[in-house]
């Protein structure tokens, strides 16, 4: 598969900023760890021939919340003004759980992060979310 293949998921009802706004954070991170775990199965999967067993657990390391604290402190200089907004309110969410080997301050940029990749899905900025999630498995990649 080419290296600068499509591997964000397409959602085709799209909603406008305004409604995806009015989600709770938490909702808009929940949607986008799913988005992220699509993405980063995919591209593992179209590059390498491993075994699913393994894919998962290259997967697990690359979606926890340290390696997504690491990609949103990286991709901070790069969001949107709109963006950073959703990323804060994802990032001061109070959530009723933690990351099991993650700090607290990790746990909640990764929330923020996510909250930005939901975000994107789900308004319907299919080329950014792309942007966004490459970036971050770049940067979680020559962070390990």
């Amino acid at each position: 598969m080419a290296p600068d293949a499509d591997f964000a998921p397409k959602y085709r009802g799209v909603m406008t900023p305004e409604e995806a706004r009015e989600l709770n954070p938490l909702v808009l991170a929940y949607i986008g760890d799913g988005v992220q775990m699509l993405y980063l199965r995919a591209r593992y999967a179209a590059s390498s021939h491993a075994k699913a067993g393994k894919l998962h657990v290259l997967v697990s390391a690359k979606a926890r919340a340290t390696a997504q604290a690491k990609a949103a402190d990286a991709l901070a200089d790069v969001l949107t003004p709109e963006e950073a907004e959703v990323f804060r309110r994802g990032r001061n969410s109070h959530s009723g759980s933690s990351a099991k080997n993650a700090s607290i301050v990790e746990y909640r940029k990764a929330s923020g992060l996510e909250a930005v990749f939901g975000y994107l899905y789900l308004t319907g900025a299919d080329a950014r979310l792309e942007e966004l999630l490459r970036l971050s498995a770049e940067e979680d990649r020559s962070a390990t």
